[in-house]
């Protein structure tokens, strides 16, 4: 069988998004690893390891290891936001609300998800956590401008 090499891939953007936080170093050094898309958000994984220790004597993450994961995971719900389509969409503006202190030895997740979107903004919002998303470590907000570029992410095509 015969492929057609300007036929359009089929789209998963699942897939995408895995290739894309194994292609960012600062994620792949810190082993984050994207869990599941779930429509209009996903969740994130940031496992816990001495390279994200912020207090050596108690093992608490820092907090910029939590900061890392929640700006990852923002701008990948952005992708989940705008897809099929895909822009380059720099952070605005990026605030997290620490409530408690991440747990020694215990993985962090976050759910993040793109609630709104303009034609020149995406709005996002999110919870990080351990095992329960009721009970937060942290809070956060993030809007992405989009630049316009409105480009589909795979395969060859054709110009109208």
């Amino acid at each position: 069988m015969s492929t057609d090499s300007n036929e359009a891939k089929p789209f998963d953007l699942e897939e995408l998004l895995r290739q894309y936080v194994q292609g960012v170093r600062h994620s792949r050094v810190l082993g984050m690893e994207l869990m599941q898309v779930e429509p209009p958000g996903l969740v994130l994984r940031l496992p816990y390891s001495d390279k994200i220790i912020g207090n050596p004597e108690t093992g608490v993450i820092h907090g910029g290891a939590i900061t890392t994961l929640m700006d990852q995971a923002c701008g990948l719900a952005v992708a989940v936001a705008l897809a099929p389509e895909f822009d380059i969409t720099p952070t605005i503006d990026l605030r997290i609300d620490y409530m408690r202190p991440a747990e020694p030895g215990k993985d962090v997740f976050a759910y993040v998800e793109g609630y709104r979107k303009t034609r020149q903004v995406v709005f996002t919002r999110g919870i990080a956590y351990h095992d329960d998303r009721s009970k937060p470590i942290a809070h956060c907000v993030a809007n992405f401008t989009r630049m316009g570029l409105n480009k589909k992410p795979w395969g060859n095509q054709k110009e109208s």
